[in-house]
């Protein structure tokens, strides 16, 4: 097995899950977000599944030197929401499918969409 060092990690993603009865929820959770990591980039808001993820979502990216702020801080302030979070290495499937990180229920995503195949 190649060891991968974290200066491989480019970037982190975590997406928030929500549905129509945590929409307002999670609305709330995007807008503090400017304010609490001015450095992150808060992304979309979809109401419809996006790519792998299989629920709506929106994305937090942000680099590695916010991880230890950005991270404990969703884990306090997700308000009973999903949040999945993985790594940026250049190769996606993987990240999302071995170098994951859940909080709260873990859902399963679609990867052939990261393979091309969704």
């Amino acid at each position: 097995m190649t060891a991968v060092v974290t200066a491989a990690i480019d970037s982190y993603h975590a997406h928030v899950y929500f549905d129509a009865a945590t929409r307002d929820a999670a609305w709330a959770l995007r807008e503090r977000l400017p304010s609490v990591f001015p450095g992150a980039e808060i992304g979309r808001f979809h109401e419809r599944p996006v790519g792998p993820h299989p629920r709506w979502s929106f994305q937090i990216a942000f680099a590695p030197d916010l991880f230890d702020r950005v991270v404990p801080w969703l884990m306090l302030h997700r308000e009973g929401l999903t949040v999945f979070l993985h790594p940026n290495t250049g190769d996606a499937y993987t990240d999302h499918a071995d170098r994951a990180v859940w909080m709260g229920e873990l859902l399963p995503l679609n990867l052939e969409a990261l393979r091309g195949g969704g």
